[in-house]
C-alpha cells in the first residue's frame, strides 16, 4: 500500500541555556493540522514522550545468528583441507604446487583486504551515522499525531508490531496556546529528536509546535519540501485497526499502584527465564490483594496496595511480559496504572495515569502474535447491518465535537444504541475513528488521507469471507435464546462433508464474548486469534435471519 508524505523541511529543535523550541513538520498533503503552545509540565512530558520512543524501537523477535560468512569460510577451508589430504597420496611436486597456490591465494586475499579496507570502513561509518542521525531510513513509518479540542495525542507501533503506544496530553500541560486546528497528520520525527527531548528542563521554556507554516503556499523556492513515498505494509495499517477494535471488547479491569509496576519490572530485570512457559499470571479474588505469578519459576508477588474490585474470582495469563519494561520510565511520574485484560492469551492494555496526560501501552497476546497478522478482533466487535446514510449521520455528529460517547450520540440522534455502536465500529475498522480506552469515548482519527482499501485489510484472514459464503449457500442452521443480558446462539455449520456444532454468545452491545466450535482452529486457539469461520457464520446467520 503506497502512501505519499510531503514535509515542509524537517523537524527542528533549537536548544539554548534558557529555552528549547521543538517544531514538528507535518505532512502537507493532508488537511491542515497544527498546534502551537508552550509546555507547562516539562519533566513529565519528557519522560512520557521518551517512553513512547521506547515503543518505537522495541523489537523482541528472535533473530538467529547470521552464519553466511562462516559458511563461505568453511567452504573455502574444506577445499584446502581436502587438498592437504589428497596431497598425502601424490608425489612431492604436486605438494609443492599446492603450497605455491596457497601462497598466491594468501597474497591475493591480502591485497583484496588492502584495496577494500577503506571502502568497508567508510560503509560501516556511513551506516553508523545513518542509524544515529537519520533513523527514518531504518524506521520507515512516521508517527501519527492528532489534535483535538481537548487534547493532543501521539500513536505509534513497535518494530515487531506487537506493542502499541499512545500518549494523550490534555491542554493543561501547555501554557500560552497560540493556535491550533483539529485533525490528524503524520509528523517528521527523526531519531535526533529523542536526544533533544532529554535536554528538556524545568528552568528552560519549551515551545511545542506542529508547524502551521508548513501549509503556507509559496511561489518562490524559499521553502524546501521533503517528499517521501512509503510502500506502507498492510500489516501496519491493519494493526492500528485491530488495536482500536480490541479496545472495545469486554475486559477485566484492575488498578495497580506504581510501586506494583516497579515490583514487576524489578523482577523482570533480576530474573531472565531460559525456558517456557514464560507467562505472567494475574490471580484475582474479590476484595483481596492482586497477586502476580511468574511462570515457570512460579514466584509470586502480592500487591498489598492494590485490591481487586471485581465480583468473581479469576486467573488470567498473559505472555510476552518483558514488554512491560517499557513502563519503567513512567513509574516516578505515574499516579496509578489501570490494567485492562481481555483474557488469557488475549491482548492487554496498561494505562498510566500521569495527571494531565495518559499513556496507553497495548500488548498483543504474546510477542510473536503481532497485532496485524494473528488477531482478528474486528470480527468480535458489534456487527449490525446499518445503511450508509445512517453511518454518515453518526460520523458527522461525532465530528461536530471530535469526540463523544456512544450513548450520548444515540440520545443526540435519537437512534438505537446498537445502531450507533455498529456505525462507530464500521468507522473504527475503516481507520477513521479510534476508541479512547481511558475516557470511554470515540474520537475522530483519520489514519490516512486516502480512503483505505478495506477489502485488502479486512480479509488478511479469510474467516469472514468463508463465513459469508456459508451463509450465502445456506449451510448454517441456528437456534437462539436469551439468558439475562446475554444472547446464546447455537448452530450447525456444514463444511464440505462434516457438520460442526457451534455456539456464539453475544453481550447486550452485540459483541462476541464467548464461543465454541468442534473445528481444529478453535481447539488450537479458542478465541485468542479471533473466532473461526464457523463461529462467525453462526453469529452472522442471526442477522441474516433477522433481515429476511
Amino acid at each position: 500500500m503506497l502512501f505519499d508524505y510531503k514535509y515542509s523541511g524537517s523537524t527542528i529543535v533549537n536548544n539554548t541555556s534558557t529555552s528549547t523550541g521543538m517544531s514538528f513538520s507535518p505532512d502537507t498533503l493532508r488537511e491542515p493540522t497544527f498546534f502551537v503552545g508552550k509546555l507547562n509540565q516539562k519533566i513529565a512530558f519528557r519522560e512520557a514522550i521518551s517512553a513512547l520512543h521506547d515503543v518505537v524501537i522495541s523489537d523482541l523477535r528472535f533473530f538467529p545468528k547470521d552464519k553466511e560468512e562462516y559458511k563461505l569460510w568453511a567452504a573455502e577451508q574444506e577445499k584446502l583441507w581436502l587438498s592437504d589430504y589428497m596431497a598425502d597420496f601424490q608425489i612431492e611436486n604436486v605438494r609443492a604446487r599446492i603450497q605455491e597456490l596457497k601462497e598466491e591465494l594468501s597474497a591475493v586475499q591480502k591485497e583484496k583486504r588492502t584495496v577494500m579496507g577503506p571502502f568497508n570502513k567508510a560503509k560501516s561509518a556511513y551506516f553508523d551515522y545513518l542509524y544515529k542521525n537519520d533513523k527514518d531510513a531504518w524506521f520507515v513509518l512516521d508517527p501519527v499525531i492528532t489534535v483535538h479540542p481537548d487534547e493532543v495525542f501521539f500513536e505509534c507501533f513497535s518494530k515487531d508490531e506487537s506493542s502499541y503506544g499512545k500518549l494523550s496530553c490534555n491542554y493543561n500541560i501547555f501554557t500560552e496556546i497560540s493556535d491550533f486546528k483539529c485533525g490528524t497528520t503524520n509528523i517528521d520525527y527523526s531519531e535526533g529528536l529523542y536526544n533533544e527531548f532529554q535536554k528538556i528542563r524545568n528552568y528552560k521554556d519549551t515551545e511545542f509546535k506542529i508547524d502551521p507554516s508548513g501549509f503556507e503556499a509559496k511561489t518562490t523556492n524559499e521553502q524546501v519540501y521533503k517528499e517521501v513515498k512509503i510502500d506502507l505494509p498492510d500489516s501496519w495499517v491493519r494493526g492500528f485497526l485491530q488495536v482500536s477494535s480490541a479496545m472495545t471488547l469486554p475486559a477485566t479491569v484492575l488498578d495497580l499502584h506504581p510501586m506494583d509496576i516497579f515490583s514487576l519490572c524489578q523482577y523482570l530485570r533480576r530474573f531472565k527465564e531460559k525456558k517456557g512457559p514464560r507467562a505472567l499470571r494475574f490471580v484475582l479474588e474479590p476484595d483481596k490483594p492482586i497477586k502476580a505469578v511468574f511462570e515457570p519459576s512460579y514466584d509470586e508477588i502480592t500487591f498489598h496496595r492494590s485490591i481487586f474490585q471485581g465480583n468473581e474470582a479469576k486467573t488470567i495469563r498473559i505472555w510476552g511480559r518483558r514488554r512491560l519494561l517499557i513502563l519503567e520510565r513512567l513509574i516516578p511520574i505515574a499516579r496509578n496504572f489501570k490494567v485492562v485484560l481481555l483474557g488469557s492469551g488475549l491482548p492487554s492494555f496498561f494505562i498510566a495515569d500521569l495527571g494531565d496526560m495518559s499513556y496507553t501501552l497495548g500488548l498483543s497476546g504474546w510477542t510473536k502474535n503481532d497485532w496485524s497478522t494473528a488477531g482478528n478482533f474486528d470480527l468480535m466487535a458489534p456487527r449490525t447491518n446499518v445503511d450508509l446514510f445512517t453511518q454518515e449521520k453518526v460520523f458527522n455528529a461525532l465530528k461536530e465535537n471530535w469526540f463523544e460517547s456512544s450513548d450520548n450520540l444515540a440520545k443526540k440522534l435519537n437512534l438505537d444504541p446498537s445502531v450507533v455502536s455498529a456505525s462507530l465500529t464500521a468507522y473504527t475498522q475503516a481507520g477513521r475513528v479510534i476508541y479512547d480506552l481511558n475516557l470511554g469515548v470515540y474520537r475522530v482519527r483519520e489514519l490516512t488521507q486516502e480512503p483505505l482499501n478495506m477489502k485488502a485489510l479486512r480479509f488478511a484472514s479469510p474467516q469472514e469471507e468463508v463465513a459469508n459464503q456459508y451463509i450465502t449457500e445456506n449451510r448454517v442452521k441456528i437456534t437462539s435464546n436469551v439468558n439475562g443480558d446475554k444472547l446464546q446462539i447455537k448452530g450447525k455449520v456444514t463444511d464440505k462433508n462434516y457438520t460442526y456444532d457451534t455456539m456464539a454468545v453475544l453481550d447486550k452491545d452485540n459483541r462476541l464474548i464467548e464461543g465454541y466450535c468442534e473445528c481444529s482452529f478453535y481447539k488450537s486457539n479458542q478465541l485468542k486469534k479471533g473466532p473461526c469461520e464457523h463461529i462467525l457464520a453462526t453469529r452472522m446467520a442471526l442477522h441474516a435471519k433477522a433481515a429476511v
